[in-house]
Parts: structure tokens; C-alpha cells; sequence
């Protein structure tokens, strides 16, 4: 049996990353009175999202010159990005929002390790690789693997509630001497064991979201970082650029880092004299 090409993989939230530019000196200019309204029902609007099962909205403000407020929003449903999209476009704080960049993909595990046992077990028990009973019990595998106690929590978990965040999106390179595409499969199992070892060091500092984006925007992940100290993020990407699935084939897009906050401190972040807060 040849080895497998690609590993399979569970998919979860769709989740939509949108980053604004916030113009300060125009939302001055308005009245008190209609800063307060638009404020109240803006953040009415977000607790509302965060608070429903079909998904949730994170507040970043950033810190940097790329943009003030990112928008992190998990729906069921590609459909409920679109919807989540529109309802925040309708709202009047969109007038003072300039949208700098965004990011659409899907929270992935990936199944690496998983594809490599399934594959080896049904080769022992003699099936022939694409054959119908083959494929039916590949799929059952696969299925309880969706539901064991380890993953299905994962798949569905709301975003992070720490106060440092941290985005950026990734590819494996596919240069002409250097393609991850290309390399066999048990070698890239083995390399990403090896990069999952050293998040594990990091289990109780750090909070990693990883999404799929192959088909949906341009690069081929997305990582969503949170911690309750900044410096982690810091000690992590640079730790993880040492290791051979890093070092050698990944390569990255723009990083967006700064505070995440909760949807009642809108109308603190939209005054500006202080940091909002995260007070969940």
C-alpha cells in the first residue's frame, strides 16, 4: 500500500478574522449623545453574539500601526460568517471602521498521527487500499475519532477568554528544491510530532486555535495564539523556528497582536482614555 499523501482531518467553527482601522478624530467630532447610542447598541449587538450557541465574537485592540480592533468570529456555518459580516456592516460604528484586512478559514485538528494508525491497521487487516470496505471502515475510524472525549471538545470550544491574542497565517513551502508537498508522508508525520511536542511545553501558558484555509483566503493556515502573558507568544515562534517543520518549510504571513477585551467594554475602548478590559 502506498503511503497516504495528505493527512485527514476534523473541521469545527468556521471562524472570520476582520482587522479595522478605528478613525478616532471622526468619532470625536460626533455628538456625546449619538456616540453613546451607536456605542450601546454596537455592544449590545456583541454580547448578543457571544453569548449564542451558534457561535461568538472576540475583541482584539491591536497594538501597531496595521489596524486598532480585530473582529474574531466563529459561526456553524460558512453561511453564519456571511451573516455575522452583514449584521456588523449594518451597524453605525461601521462609518468610523476602515477595514484593513481580514481572514477566512476553518478550526482544524489535524490527524497526522490518526491517519497513520488508521491506514496501518486496515493494511493489517488485509483490506485493499480504495476498495468500498476500505473506504467504510477508513470513515468509521475517522468518525470516532470526531467523537472521543480528547477532540470533539476542541472542534467546538469558544474563543479563548485571555487576554493577550495573537493571528498570523502560515504555508509549508513548495519551492522547487524544498516542498513539503512532496516529502513522504512519514516524514511529515514525524515533523509535526515533533512541532506538537513543543507546544506541549507551553500546556497551561497558551491557548493555539489552528484553522484551515486551503481554498478560502491566501495562505494555507491560520493560528490564533492566546496567553495571559504577551511574552509567550514571543518565546514560542521562536522556539518552534529552531524545529525542522518550521525552519525548513513554513513560512508566514502579517502577525496582528495586542488586548483582547470584553463586548461590554466597547464603549471604553471607543472612548480611548483607557485599556479595556477582559472582565469575564
Amino acid at each position: 500500500m502506498r503511503d497516504p499523501r495528505g493527512p485527514e482531518s476534523l473541521e469545527g467553527w468556521w471562524i472570520l478574522h476582520r482587522m479595522f482601522r478605528f478613525d478616532r478624530l471622526l468619532w470625536e467630532s460626533v455628538g456625546e449623545k449619538r456616540r453613546a447610542k451607536i456605542a450601546s447598541r454596537t455592544c449590545d449587538l456583541f454580547e448578543h453574539m457571544h453569548a449564542g450557541e451558534d457561535g461568538d465574537i472576540g475583541l482584539t485592540q491591536l497594538v501597531g500601526h496595521k489596524g486598532d480592533l480585530m473582529l474574531t468570529h466563529y459561526a456553524r456555518s460558512y453561511d453564519g460568517l456571511a451573516y455575522a459580516q452583514m449584521l456588523v456592516d449594518k451597524t453605525d460604528l461601521r462609518f468610523f471602521l476602515e477595514p484593513m484586512d481580514s481572514y477566512v478559514s476553518v478550526l482544524e485538528i489535524g490527524m497526522y498521527d490518526a491517519t497513520g494508525k488508521i491506514h496501518a491497521d486496515l493494511a493489517a487487516r488485509g483490506l485493499e487500499p480504495g476498495g468500498e470496505e476500505w473506504v467504510r471502515a477508513f470513515d468509521e475510524a475517522l468518525a470516532s475519532q470526531a467523537v472521543s472525549p480528547y477532540i470533539a471538545p476542541r472542534l467546538w470550544a469558544k474563543i479563548p477568554r485571555r487576554r493577550y491574542t495573537c493571528f498570523y497565517p502560515m504555508d509549508k513551502r513548495r519551492g522547487e528544491s524544498t516542498n513539503w508537498y512532496m516529502t513522504p508522508f512519514e516524514e511529515r508525520r514525524k515533523m509535526m510530532h515533533e512541532h506538537g511536542l513543543i507546544g506541549r511545553t507551553y500546556a497551561g501558558k497558551l491557548t493555539q486555535v489552528i484553522s484551515g484555509s486551503i481554498g478560502y483566503d491566501d495562505f494555507e493556515w491560520g493560528v490564533d495564539l492566546y496567553a495571559d502573558d504577551p511574552l509567550v507568544f514571543k518565546k514560542i515562534v521562536y522556539e518552534m523556528r529552531f524545529d525542522e517543520a518550521s525552519a525548513k518549510y513554513g513560512e508566514f504571513g502579517s502577525f496582528w497582536s495586542g488586548v483582547q477585551f470584553s463586548p461590554t467594554q466597547l464603549g471604553v475602548f471607543l472612548d480611548g482614555d483607557s485599556v479595556p478590559a477582559l472582565v469575564e
